[in-house]
């Protein structure tokens, strides 16, 4: 009865449109007030989830991908693209993935990919002759790149909800290869695509022309070589590289690019104090929220769940993905993470599987719900920059939902595309 207190009680402020955050904060309220559980003990619960010194590394990458986003790397990054890639058949869909590919190291969001990226390349691939649903379709699904590859937000956040016991640098490395071996399989589709619809070639830039434009690339570029050159190397932790990242980005946008007016910069800044506010009114809802679950037993109901209708680990992992893949259209992703992470880590670490694997595990299923309707966010960020309706944007998705669960199932069965790298670099 306890859990249907707490559980139900959030779905229903959910069902009634309570934001998601709000909704985990007054369920736990109504769990605690349930089990006769001091008040008290909720508020502690929710200043000690905001206070984590990792946390800081999320308010610290927001702002630096939104310098960068805003301040022209975006553009910079699809010229660059386009130098390596653009002149072959159906070269500007490839040129989308991989400019989300350079722009996913440096964001670590794919809202942020599908805005900057969709708004330079949509219109582009359109004026040279790509239906615009295609178009959109191609961005969306690149911007997935940028919750695997390294800085990842979610990975902070996935770190976070395993209670500290996961590394952050360990699971940076750890979207390394499946966030490539996503941009490799979304790029081979679009090769198949345009040779059968027979899409433009590009034409190759002339060696001065790309010379220039990979010079100004390269400023942008080294963002990543800062983060993780950082980290990998010791010299500073993922925090500290994040704070060093904002300052990089402030200098190459305002004194190298200066595309952006300093006007402006109050603006944006404000933006992304609103972001980080929101983010950390979740996070310390969520720790609320999971510390009635454990005093509940959740976490153990659910292990005793999944070992009883198997012992198979691979038909357990495959329960998990449905799982994750049907609540990954109902919900927004940081939410599910802080959610399910405390539940169903307990289960998969039962079965021997790794919780740094598990977190890529994770971070693809809830990443294809990010382009799935109802709820999915890039989705609908893409379909409000290509002027396109959801229904029209989630029928040429089709292709690309198919590579994506092929990509989920090699990153679910083959535990080594997740841990070589972090274990080879010893994290």
């Amino acid at each position: 009865m306890d859990t249907l207190v707490l559980l139900g009680s959030f779905f229903t402020l959910m069902i009634v449109g309570m934001p998601v955050a709000y909704a985990l904060g007054f369920s736990a309220l109504i769990g605690a007030l349930w089990i006769e559980l001091p008040l008290d003990a909720v508020m502690i619960q929710l200043a000690a989830g905001v206070n984590k010194f990792s946390l800081l590394a999320i308010p610290f990458f927001v702002l630096a991908g939104a310098i960068m986003a805003e301040g022209g790397m975006a553009r910079r990054l699809v010229a660059f693209a386009g130098v390596l890639v653009g002149f072959v058949r159906g070269g500007l869909s490839l040129v989308n993935i991989l400019a989300s590919t350079f722009f996913g190291a440096i964001s670590g969001s794919s809202v942020a990919d599908t805005a900057s990226i969709g708004s330079v390349l949509i219109p582009e691939m359109e004026k040279k002759g790509y239906p615009r649903a295609f178009a959109t379709a191609v961005t969306c699904s690149g911007s997935v790149q940028a919750i695997l590859i390294p800085p990842s937000h979610n990975a902070v956040i996935y770190s976070l909800a395993a209670g500290g016991s996961v590394s952050i640098a360990a699971l940076f490395m750890a979207g390394v290869l499946p966030g490539l071996l996503l941009g490799l399989t979304l790029a081979a589709l679009c090769l198949v695509i345009a040779k059968k619809e027979n899409y433009p070639k590009g034409e190759v830039i002339p060696l001065k022309q790309a010379l220039k434009i990979c010079v100004e690339a390269l400023w942008g570029l080294m963002t990543m070589v800062i983060i993780l050159g950082g980290i990998l190397s010791g010299v500073f932790t993922a925090n500290e590289s994040a704070s060093i990242a904002v300052i990089w980005a402030f200098f190459v946008t305002m004194f190298v690019y200066r595309d952006y007016k300093w006007r402006d910069l109050p603006k944006l800044v404000h933006r992304t104090v609103k972001t980080v506010t929101v983010v950390m009114i979740l996070i310390g809802f969520a720790a609320c929220f999971g510390y009635l679950m454990t005093l509940m037993q959740i976490p153990q109901t659910v292990t005793a769940f999944f070992t009883s209708v198997s012992s198979n680990p691979y038909v357990i992992l495959a329960m998990i993905n449905v799982m994750l893949l049907v609540l990954g259209t109902l919900m927004d992703m940081s939410p599910l993470i802080l959610i399910l992470t405390p539940i169903l880590l307990p289960v998969v670490k039962l079965l021997g599987v790794d919780p740094v694997h598990f977190g890529m595990i994770m971070m693809v299923n809830l990443g294809i719900g990010l382009i799935t309707p109802p709820v999915g966010t890039v989705l609908f960020v893409g379909a409000a920059v290509s002027k396109l309706k959801i229904g029209v944007v989630t029928k040429a998705m089709t292709p690309f939902f198919i590579a994506l669960f092929i990509v989920l199932m090699m990153v679910t069965y083959i535990p080594w595309l997740s841990l070589w790298l972090p274990r080879t670099l010893g994290l």
